[in-house]
């Protein structure tokens, strides 16, 4: 296996060198950031995984994920916080964040989630990349935009996920758990109001704003379908 690039982004400096001795020993190469500027600093110079604690100091986590997914940057992104409130961890994956893990954490268990979104991020790379029309929608793979009219709507990259996934599948009913699965990871603890969230939000971008005819159907107590209106 390659050897991976990591930054490890956390200003506690003994959980920041525990994890960076257990990545290490499984052959991963790893950087170090006790701050926002300097782990924004180093994913910008190449890296493979970012794990991110969200209280870091002078600029915080939410921060250093808006940043990079504003520049396009598709780096996968483990949250590491001690905050215990669900909100938390859900806007954290809204704003582009890939997982989340809540301290106190088992380092093997950081370890398996980073090999997990390594195996997920290099499945994408090897993924054709389609263009989907929908008479005035358009959802471009490639370039991560969803277009009404021409005009990117700017969705937020979980919330394009989640688009792109039902429109591939346009017709057929997908489960919470399914899109769960597929969209966040088989290794996402979080519950269905994490697809629910998505979905209305969705919802209001492409019925209310762009004024398109409902696509987005929900399947009562299964999940949700993509259909022409």
């Amino acid at each position: 296996m390659a050897v991976t690039r990591i930054v490890v982004a956390e200003d506690d400096a003994s959980i920041r060198e525990l994890l960076v001795h257990h990545l290490e020993r499984e052959g991963f190469r790893c950087e170090q950031a006790a701050d926002g500027p300097s782990a924004l600093r180093l994913v910008r110079t190449g890296a493979d995984v970012l794990i991110l604690d969200l209280g870091l100091p002078v600029v915080d986590g939410f921060e250093v994920v808006r940043a990079l997914r504003r520049e396009g940057r598709e780096t996968p992104i483990l949250v590491l916080t001690a905050r215990s409130e669900e909100i938390d961890r859900v806007v954290g994956l809204e704003i582009g964040a890939d997982d989340y893990v809540v301290k106190p954490f088992s380092p093997r268990e950081i370890v398996a989630r980073v090999k997990a979104l390594g195996r997920r991020a290099r499945l994408a790379s090897t993924h054709a990349p389609v263009v989907l029309t929908f008479e005035r929608l358009e959802i471009d793979e490639a370039a991560r935009e969803a277009r009404v009219d021409g005009v990117d709507l700017g969705l937020k990259p979980r919330e394009f996920a989640l688009l792109l996934e039902l429109a591939a599948n346009a017709g057929v009913a997908l489960s919470r758990e399914t899109l769960l699965e597929r969209v966040w990871g088989y290794d996402f603890d979080g519950d269905h109001r994490t697809v629910d969230v998505h979905v209305r939000r969705l919802r209001s971008r492409l019925d209310e704003r762009a004024q398109l005819a409902p696509l987005l159907h929900t399947v009562h107590g299964f999940g949700y379908k993509f259909a022409r209106g």
